[in-house]
């Protein structure tokens, strides 16, 4: 009879614990870990409109734009990758590499300075942008907008070509309709550059013919 007793409490205690086993317990959860209906706003990608972004409005914050800073760096990364301590094998230096007669035009007398104040070069670029400027402005008036030798010309793309070159190479460009033009000695050509660094806003930029740095 006591086994009986004993054999009827255990099988109930193992039907009670299979039971439970089954049950669903009650689990705290945290809300970044559910799943709910929402509206979607938190998963809204970031703006390229500054509007967008009206807490933003009374911070200079430079939106993606073919300006002056996006100029100087794509001739810099084609130049140099970027680097200010960069010499070629042609003695030309720094993140736009500079000749020594470049250097001299806008008054910069050490090539040693130069090369390890990059302060000093990105002078030096905007420097050297204000006198080529000037002295192709008359070419920037006449052939800006038009297509020649199947390139767009703009002022941006004769200044970078400018800084390839010399001043003197685009002159000589345009005189030829674009059908004769200047190749560095790597091969690079002047009409690639032309195209390369079109289209950016350089208005800012003001011609100055005596456009120099004094280091």
């Amino acid at each position: 009879m006591i086994k009986k007793w004993y054999f009827y409490a255990s099988l109930i205690v193992i039907i009670t614990f299979l039971t439970l086993g089954f049950k669903p317990f009650n689990v705290e959860t945290k809300p970044w870990f559910l799943i709910e209906k929402t509206d979607g706003s938190e998963y809204l990608l970031p703006s390229k409109d500054k509007d967008d972004y009206p807490e933003l409005k009374k911070v200079n914050i430079l939106f993606t734009e073919k300006r002056l800073i996006s100029f100087k760096e794509a001739v810099a990364f084609k130049e140099s990758q970027g680097k200010y301590r960069l010499v070629n094998s042609l003695g030309y230096m720094g993140k736009y590499q500079f000749g020594s007669k470049a250097l001299r035009a806008i008054g910069i007398r050490s090539d040693k300075e130069f090369l390890k104040d990059p302060a000093l070069q990105e002078k030096a670029f905007v420097a050297l942008l204000s006198k080529n400027k000037w002295i192709l402005r008359n070419e920037i008036e006449k052939y800006e907008g038009k297509i020649i030798n199947g390139i767009e010309i703009t002022e941006s793309g004769i200044l970078a070509a400018a800084h390839l070159g010399g001043a003197g190479s685009v002159k000589n460009f345009f005189k030829h309709k674009g059908n004769r033009h200047f190749r560095d000695a790597f091969g690079t050509s002047l009409k690639s550059y032309m195209r390369d660094f079109g289209g950016y806003d350089l208005s800012f930029i003001e011609a100055d013919s005596n456009a120099t740095i004094n280091d």
